[in-house]
Parts: C-alpha cells; structure tokens; sequence
C-alpha cells in the first residue's frame, strides 16, 4: 500500500545492518547532567526515524529511542525482519522497559487480495498473515498489528462488501484472541479506492466482528484527512480505539509542523484514558520535517512541546 512507503526504504536499510556487534555511531546517551524526557504517553518512534543520531543498526536505534525518553517502538516491517533479528530487538526492548506497537499483518489486505470481495483465496492469504502473525508477535513481544482490509470491490452492493469484511475478520480474530492478540483496523486517506475511509465505518465493523482481537487503529493524520472533528469522532468511537498513530496534515510529519492541535488531543486522551485507568500506545507513523540530525532533535523538541499539556 502506497501508506507505508514513506517509511519502507529507512526501514529496510536499518533492517540490513544488524549485526552481534554494535555498528560504531557517534552518538550518546542524554547529555552529562540532563534527565531523559518524561512523556506523558507512550510514543511510539520507528526504525529509521533516527538514523543520522544513532545510526543504521536497529538496537542501537532503539537504545537511542529509550536514551530520549521513548517509551514504545513501532515498526510496520516487523514481520519480513529476520527470526533472529525480531527477537533480539524484542529482548532488547524488554531490557529497557519498552513496549511494542503495532507491525503489519503481511498481505493482510490491499488492492491485490481486497477482503471486500469474499473470495476464499483472499481470505486464505489473509488468515495465513494472521497465523504467522501470532508467532512473530511472540518474538518481539507484541500485543497489536495493523489490518487494512483492501480495496472496494466495485461490482458488488456495498452490504455484501461490508458482511464479506466482517466474515474474514472474525475468522481472524479467532486466531489471535486465543494468544491475547488483537488487530487494529486502519481507515485510510491514500486513495478514495480503498474500502475503509472513516472511523464510524470501522466502529460499525468492530461491533459486528464483537471480539476483543479486533479494535480501530485511530490514525489521527488519516482521519484529519478524511473527517476532521477528530476529538468528538475519538469520543464517538471510544470503546473500540485499540491503537493511536500521529502524523501532522498536511505534510505528513511531527506534530507542531501543520494545521492539527496535537497539544489538545494528547491531553483529551490522557485524561479520559486516566479516568478509566487505560494506555494506549500512539505510533509516530509520520516523516521528519527537516533533514538529518538537526531535524531529528527538532522532532524530539516538537513531542517535548506537545506533551506539555497540563493534566
């Protein structure tokens, strides 16, 4: 899906370097006599987003990542890293208190095998996605993983479309409940051709499907994009929000760089997921405004600031 290219070749290049050594990088921990940041929530970087400060390897990312106050990592491309690699970057994460956010579910659904269409051999990719899915999830220690369920397919009625959706859906949430798992169903702005657009469509959904293993990941960049009135659409569909992303609009990057109050949103969460004594992880799916290592500090600076609400 043309979602995640902006992030794919940073990603695979980071995936490369691996090795039992650590790559030799030029950066440090927090500077003698400066606290890490404490975040109020649980950001989420992914690999890459920090190359310039702490190099290609992705342990020494994550290092970096906790260095800054990072408390939860995201990686999209989990699933296609090696075994070895998976697992170490979740034993590293462990070590340094670190949750694990969402990866996606491996042709779980796009333009190719549209779960829409309830064809069985689509259906078939998709499960089999949700199968390996369930071992990869044990490697690195995650709880959440992306579902995009596809295109629309344009010769059938709407409704058959929606029930061909919800069938697939369930058959792969009894995969991953049984593990504790649960996949987060994202509505997308790339292209008016894809199935799932808005939050209420994928609370509708949610409902029907009526399995713990199957909430809404809220993107806040594709939502701003394809409804706005972000804080009542949260409130609207409370219950079934698993998983949150950020991306500013437009631009796509750290908040604080466009027309979205971050600031405001963070702080509505935190408090009435406070209330209710939830956490949610909020995967920064988004690019950097500005090159290198100096757009890499300014993005750390954009998060310090939009986590300053007052609670």
């Amino acid at each position: 899906m043309h979602r995640r290219n902006f992030l794919k070749s940073a990603s695979v290049a980071a995936g490369t370097a691996i090795s039992g050594t650590a790559a030799a990088t030029n950066w440090h921990s927090q500077p003698a006599g400066l606290a890490k940041n404490k975040f109020k929530l649980h950001y989420a970087p992914h690999i890459g987003m920090f190359k310039n400060s702490a190099g290609n390897d992705p342990i020494d990312q994550i290092k970096f990542m906790a260095d800054q106050g990072f408390t939860a990592l995201e990686d999209n491309g989990m699933m296609g890293r090696d075994v070895a690699l998976q697992e170490k970057m979740g034993a590293e994460m462990a070590r340094l208190g670190m949750k694990m956010g969402v990866f996606v579910v491996d042709k779980g659904g796009n333009g190719a095998n549209t779960l829409a269409a309830g064809k069985p051999e689509f259906v078939d990719i998709f499960l089999n996605g949700c199968k390996r899915a369930v071992e990869v999830a044990k490697r690195c220690n995650a709880k959440y993983m992306t579902v995009v369920p596809g295109d629309f397919e344009r010769n059938l009625p709407i409704g058959i479309q929606t029930g061909h959706v919800i069938d697939a859906l369930r058959r792969g949430a009894d995969i991953l409940a049984p593990a504790g798992l649960v996949m987060v169903l994202e509505p997308l702005s790339d292209t008016p051709n894809l199935f799932l657009r808005t939050s209420d469509q994928t609370y509708e959904i949610c409902r029907a499907v009526n399995s713990p293993a199957c909430k809404i990941l809220f993107d806040v960049y594709h939502m701003q994009k394809n409804e706005g009135h972000i804080i009542p659409h949260i409130n609207w569909c409370w219950n079934e929000i698993g998983y949150f992303q950020i991306g500013d609009n437009p631009g796509r990057n750290e908040p604080t760089t466009g027309e979205i109050n971050y600031k405001n949103i963070f702080k509505h969460v935190y408090q009435k997921a406070k209330a209710e004594n939830k956490e949610f992880i909020w995967g920064m799916e988004h690019g950097n405004a500005r090159p290198g290592k100096e757009g890499e500090e300014a993005l750390i600076r954009a998060y310090v600031e939009s986590d300053s609400f007052t609670v």
